[in-house]
């Protein structure tokens, strides 16, 4: 079970974990249980019968039996519905699982990789997730730190998507200033290494030069996104504008994200309660997320 906030790479380790097994010449296969509806994602899971439903025009096989003897990779697992929670748990405890509509048990050994960027514990204690499922989960839990709390990978991070983007956009640039570094060790990455790796694609395709320096990046440490929001909402509250005016979509863009986190947090990684404590539906929140690459 690893576990971490978005963006953190869980799944570059869940590759790592594959390929430096037994396991890798056989199949690792993944899927994001959140990005389907119940129906769907048990049929990708478990595959189906002809027949079992409407559109159940042939047999499928599922990502379980594809995997046999390989890898499943299941992200977002704290995502999956309680009821296909019960068949996961089936297949733990019996390695053994019935296709959607079928009768015969289909015998398998595939190892489960899961991931997951809520508490598990506080959401066995909410209701959302089944306590047996979790302790079959939990046995060797692995926790991969926020970018926050390892800034020594940072260096090497930003060079490597430094010298990526480079070649794939073809430009100059070979080498991370000292005082671009030092902008980036000051910066807190909400994102992790999603946020750095969408910042130096960004920076280098806008941006040209040899060395990447602080004046190229658009970072700002999270004491003056603050402040600045701070301001923003005094300003307005006072009907008063400075005479430079104001970057009204800057503001309420940093508005809209401090509260997003605010509220992601406040739900413990459960996109729906976040959803409901700021009043949205869940597509238009995870539009939001994605937009501010919190997804």
């Amino acid at each position: 079970l690893i576990q971490g906030e978005s963006g953190v790479g869980k799944d570059v380790v869940a590759n790592l974990i594959h390929r430096n097994s037994p396991r890798e010449k056989f199949s690792m296969l993944d899927i994001n249980c959140a990005s389907l509806p119940e129906p769907l994602l048990e049929s990708e899971l478990f595959g189906h019968e002809k027949g079992a439903f409407t559109d159940a025009v042939n047999q499928k096989m599922g990502l379980m039996e594809l995997a046999n003897r390989g890898t499943l990779f299941l992200d977002e697992i704290g995502e999956m519905s309680l009821t296909i929670q019960v068949k996961l748990l089936r297949v733990l405890e019996k390695m053994a699982f019935r296709r959607v509509g079928g009768v015969k048990d289909i015998k398998v050994n595939v190892r489960m990789v899961c991931a997951t960027n809520r508490d598990l514990r506080r959401s066995v204690e909410m209701g959302t997730f089944r306590e047996d499922l979790f302790y079959r989960l939990n046995v060797i839990p692995l926790r991969v730190p926020p970018l926050r709390e390892r800034p020594e990978d940072i260096p090497a991070l930003a060079e490597h998507f430094l010298r990526l983007y480079s070649e794939r956009f073809q430009k100059n640039f070979t080498r991370v200033g000292q005082d671009a570094l030092d902008a980036m060790l000051d910066y807190r990455w909400p994102g992790n290494i999603r946020e750095l790796k969408n910042l130096m694609e960004r920076t280098v395709l806008m941006e040209d030069g040899n060395e990447l320096r602080a004046s190229h990046l658009p970072l700002s440490s999270a004491d003056e996104d603050a402040s600045a929001i701070l301001v923003a909402v005094e300003q307005a509250m006072n009907q008063s504008i400075p005479p430079e005016g104001l970057d009204l979509e800057n503001i309420v863009s940093m508005i809209e994200r401090t509260l997003i986190e605010k509220a992601y947090r406040a739900a413990d990684g459960n996109q729906s309660q976040t959803a409901k404590l700021l009043n949205l539906n869940r597509d238009k929140l995870r539009y939001r997320m994605k937009s501010f690459e919190l997804l």
